[in-house]
C-alpha cells in the first residue's frame, strides 16, 4: 500500500463517487466524507473508509482529517450544493464558500501535501459568443452580469479563497468542470433526467440552445491528474466541445432507438414562455416546468478552452456518442429505462 491517503469530500455524489472508484482501482487508500444518513452512501466503493460529517461542522472535519502521521495527505474537495435556482441562498453560500474555507483551514492545520478544489466553468466570467472562455486568475471583482446565479457566484468566491491560500503557500490548484453526464449517476442529476425524458418520449419540445457536457469518467481522471500534476495556484478547465441541444437529442435518439425530440423552440420564444411559466407556478406555489435561468444556460456562451488541462494534465475527453451509448447501457442495467 502506498504511503499516502486521498481525502475525498462529496464522495457519495456523481463526480466524487467516480473519483473514489478510480482511486481505488489504481490501488490508492481513500477516505470518503459523506453527509450523515446519506442514502447514496451505499454507492461509495466498499474499499474506501467512510467518515460521516458536514463541511460546516468543524468537529466532523477534524475526524476526517485525523490520519496516521506517516501518511501523505491529498485532499480532493468535490462536495458542494448544486442549485438551478439563481436566487441568493444562504445555505448554498455557507456550504460552498464557508465549507471551502473550512477545508483550506484543515489543509493548513494538518500539513496536507495537496488540495484540489472542484470549482465550475460557471464561476468563470462569461465572454461574448464566438470567443473561447479560458481560465481566469482573479475572482475578486465579480460582475454579477458575467457570473450569473447563486451557485456560480458561490463557486467563484470559493475559488478565490483557494487561489489566495495558494499564494500564501498552500499547495492547491483548481479544476473547473463543465456539465456532467455518463454512467453511474445514481442520484439522477439534471442531464440524466433530460436523457431519460427524451428516451421515454416525455419531451415533445426542446430549446434551440447549446451546452457543454463531459463524461464523468473523464472529469474524474482530470481531477486526479490535477492531484498528480496540477501546479500550485493554477486553474484548469475540464470541458468538452460545445454541443447544440438538437445534436445532443439526435445522438440520444440514434443510440436508444427512441423517436426523439421533434421541435426546438427559438431562444427568444423560450424565454417569453419561461417567464409566463414562472409567474403561473409562483401563483400556484409550484415549481415551473421551464425557467428563464435554464433558458439563459442554453443561450449563453458555452465554448470553453480546455487546452491548458490537455497540455499540463494530459486531460482527454471521449465523444458524446460514446458517453451517451454507455449511459444508456447503464440506465438499462439499472432498470431506469426499458
Amino acid at each position: 500500500m502506498k504511503n499516502r491517503i486521498y481525502l475525498v469530500t462529496g464522495a457519495a455524489g456523481f463526480l466524487g463517487g467516480t473519483i473514489c472508484r478510480q482511486l481505488v482501482e489504481r490501488g490508492e487508500r481513500v477516505r470518503a466524507f459523506v453527509l450523515p444518513n446519506d442514502k447514496a452512501i451505499k454507492y461509495v466503493p466498499r474499499e474506501a473508509e467512510i467518515v460521516e460529517g458536514d463541511l460546516c461542522d468543524i468537529e466532523s472535519l477534524e475526524r476526517f482529517f485525523s490520519v496516521p502521521k506517516n501518511l501523505e495527505v491529498i485532499v480532493m474537495h468535490i462536495a458542494s450544493i448544486v442549485t438551478v435556482n439563481p436566487d441568493y441562498n444562504q445555505k448554498v453560500m455557507d456550504v460552498n464558500v464557508g465549507g471551502t474555507k473550512n477545508i483550506i483551514d484543515m489543509c493548513k492545520k494538518y500539513n496536507c501535501s495537496k488540495l484540489v478544489y472542484c470549482s465550475s466553468t460557471g464561476a468563470i466570467p462569461e465572454l461574448p459568443k464566438g470567443e473561447k472562455i479560458a481560465e481566469t486568475e482573479d475572482f475578486h471583482t465579480l460582475d454579477p452580469e458575467k457570473v450569473v446565479g447563486c451557485y456560480s457566484q458561490s463557486k467563484a468566491q470559493a475559488t478565490q479563497l483557494v487561489l489566495d491560500a495558494a499564494k500564501e503557500g498552500l499547495n492547491a490548484c483548481v479544476v473547473h468542470p463543465s456539465g456532467i453526464l455518463g454512467p453511474e449517476d445514481f442520484g439522477v442529476g439534471e442531464t440524466t433526467s433530460t436523457l431519460i425524458k427524451i428516451i421515454n418520449g416525455e419531451m415533445p419540445a426542446g430549446i434551440a440552445g447549446s451546452f457543454n457536457l463531459c463524461d464523468v469518467r473523464d472529469l474524474a481522471k482530470g481531477a486526479i491528474s490535477a492531484a498528480d500534476k496540477g501546479r500550485q495556484g493554477e486553474c484548469y478547465i475540464l470541458g468538452n466541445d460545445e454541443v447544440s441541444f438538437k445534436d445532443f437529442a439526435k445522438l440520444v435518439s440514434e443510440e436508444s432507438g427512441c423517436k426523439g425530440v421533434k421541435f426546438f423552440l427559438p431562444l427568444g420564444m423560450a424565454n417569453v414562455l419561461a417567464k409566463l411559466m414562472e409567474k403561473k407556478a409562483e401563483k400556484k406555489g409550484e415549481k415551473p416546468i421551464m425557467t428563464t435561468f435554464s433558458v439563459y444556460n442554453l443561450a449563453r456562451n458555452n465554448d470553453f478552452d480546455s487546452s491548458k488541462a490537455k497540455k499540463e494534465l494530459g486531460y482527454k475527453t471521449r465523444s458524446y456518442r460514446e458517453t451517451i451509448r454507455d449511459e444508456i447501457d447503464w440506465l438499462k442495467c439499472a432498470g431506469m429505462i426499458a
